[in-house]
């Protein structure tokens, strides 16, 4: 799947179609009560601009959650990007969808190289102070969830493969799909 080259040799290759189904499937359940329709904004596969100085600098999450922020509402007000400095609020949650080539990246293993940007992890944990961090290793069928406390994200124990967001009413769990792949949903407590 991750073999076919793209346009830049710095991507690793097209998405399969579990990273073009999930981010779908999370819209259109991301409806958190205590939030009006039109003060949340959802993307996937988005470029997301966090440093002023450094115009060239951003990262694609898998999927994003921002509150606080509108939706487009008409075809010329769509964003081509979401650049922190002009939006003034970061995302309060990052979902990744692992993949063979950014797992490493993706869980902070990775260091950042000399004279180059900073790492998804750096990014989201350092920069943006994203409150929320999830990845899904689709593999394994592994959830893990990290929460910034003061500084650094620290892992959530999810013995049951589900999480409550508390500040937004909503929880992240699986549903049982087609093919027996399980796919993720935002859920509101039954």
């Amino acid at each position: 799947m991750y073999d076919l080259p793209s346009e830049d040799p710095e991507e690793p290759g097209l998405p399969d179609e579990f990273h073009l189904i999930q981010p779908r499937l999370l819209d259109e359940t991301c409806r958190p009560p205590n939030y009006a329709p039109d003060a949340i904004f959802t993307a996937s596969d988005l470029n997301l601009y966090y440093d002023s100085r450094h115009t060239l600098w951003y990262k694609r999450p898998d999927w994003f959650l921002v509150l606080g922020v509108a939706r487009a509402q008409q075809q010329e007000e769509m964003r081509l990007s979401y650049l922190i400095w002009q939006e003034g609020v970061p995302p309060f949650l990052v979902i990744e969808l692992l993949s063979p080539g950014t797992e490493s990246e993706d869980l902070g293993k990775s260091l950042r190289e000399v004279n180059q940007p900073p790492t998804k992890w750096q990014v989201y944990e350092q920069i943006l102070r994203v409150p929320y961090y999830v990845v899904f290793d689709r593999y394994v069928n592994q959830l893990q969830v990290f929460q910034l406390v003061a500084t650094r994200y620290q892992e959530i124990a999810l013995p049951e493969q589900r999480f409550w967001f508390e500040e937004i009413e909503l929880g992240l769990g699986g549903m049982a799909g087609a093919l027996s792949e399980c796919r993720w949903a935002m859920v509101a407590l039954v």
